[in-house]
């Protein structure tokens, strides 16, 4: 039996018959069957169904399977049960793991009862873990299957608008290249409360749009809403640099190491600030023994290549630095 038969409307006893009568099996099966169509009805209707038969044995056979198959049949099992926040959790992870796949295409996604039940946050959480791979999702075709994803957003934004929420929401549309949407949703929040995270969110999407005019100005009125934050001074130095501005740059930075002296990040991008700037050698050293404690390897070679563009650094230096960028 193939899975598009299962699309065809083959009953859950042919699913069984077909896995020797095991149902986690079936779920596999089923699984599987949704993933060459999500949309289709057929599939869902079938893991109901196994739900309502077999859940005692689909719990113990399931108990901590983090397996693909296990997670997004879970995600349908929890909107069965009417616990919508944990499944469009478990369906972000999901989705993180395979955005190839238009999973939010599912009946039980746009589904009213989910929309109109699923939290703020845990939709917010939800998109995060759509970004947990890395995976590149600014495509036409990504913004084709993300589409039930960017209709949540909306409905849910405009249900429930908890700024925090709403900030981590934009950056999945960000991400996207979504923008209008991303910005949509930093307005609605502002329209609630003017906090941190929407500042910071709307910075990082004109940022990610190439405006770093726009990305600095929005990094300034998080730093006014929330002055002690480190990462804010080193979020707006960066953007600095890459004006290059470094004078700009190594100001805000130890604005930050004021309230967190001993952050390496802030610590590190000092230091490559400063080596651009006047090309010191010491500083230079100073970066090259704090860039293994960075955890951004993207970051650090970043600040690698700001440092080595200083004047007049010794070559052997600078190549000792190089080689750190190469590991």
């Amino acid at each position: 039996m193939s899975n598009q038969s299962v699309t065809a409307g083959v009953a859950l006893a042919g699913v069984m018959a077909h896995c020797g009568g095991s149902p986690v099996g079936a779920v596999k099966f089923l699984v599987g069957a949704i993933a060459s169509a999500p949309a289709a009805p057929e599939p869902h209707a079938a893991l109901a169904e196994l739900w309502r038969d077999r859940r005692s044995e689909l719990k113990e056979g399931l108990e901590g399977d983090g397996s693909l198959s296990a997670v997004l049949a879970q995600a349908y099992f929890l909107f069965l049960d009417g616990d919508m926040d944990d499944a469009v959790m478990s369906l972000g992870s999901v989705t993180g793991a395979r955005p190839d796949v238009a999973w939010g295409t599912a009946p039980w996604f746009g589904d009213a009862r989910f929309l109109g039940a699923v939290s703020a946050e845990a939709l917010a959480e939800a998109c995060l873990r759509t970004l947990d791979y890395g995976h590149n999702l600014d495509t036409d075709e990504m913004r084709e299957r993300f589409t039930p994803w960017f209709h949540a957003i909306d409905v849910v934004s405009e249900r429930s608008p908890v700024p925090e929420s709403l900030a981590a929401m934009a950056r999945l549309p960000r991400a996207c290249g979504r923008y209008e949407l991303a910005f949509a949703l930093c307005d609605r929040g502002d329209a609630v409360d003017r906090v941190t995270w929407t500042a910071v969110a709307r910075a990082s999407t004109w940022r990610a749009m190439g405006d770093l005019d726009q990305a600095a100005a929005s990094f300034e009125g998080a730093l006014a809403l929330d002055p002690a934050n480190w990462s804010l001074y080193l979020d707006l130095a960066d953007v600095r640099a890459e004006q290059g501005d470094f004078v700009a740059a190594v100001g805000l930075v130890e604005q930050g190491l004021q309230h967190e002296p001993r952050e390496v990040s802030l610590r590190a991008a000092g230091a490559a600030y400063r080596t651009r700037l006047s090309g010191s050698s010491d500083d230079l050293r100073a970066l090259i023994v704090l860039a293994p404690e960075l955890a951004s390897t993207s970051y650090r070679d970043l600040l690698i290549d700001y440092a080595c563009a200083g004047p007049g650094l010794p070559h052997g230096l600078v190549a000792e630095a190089r080689r750190i960028c190469e590991n």
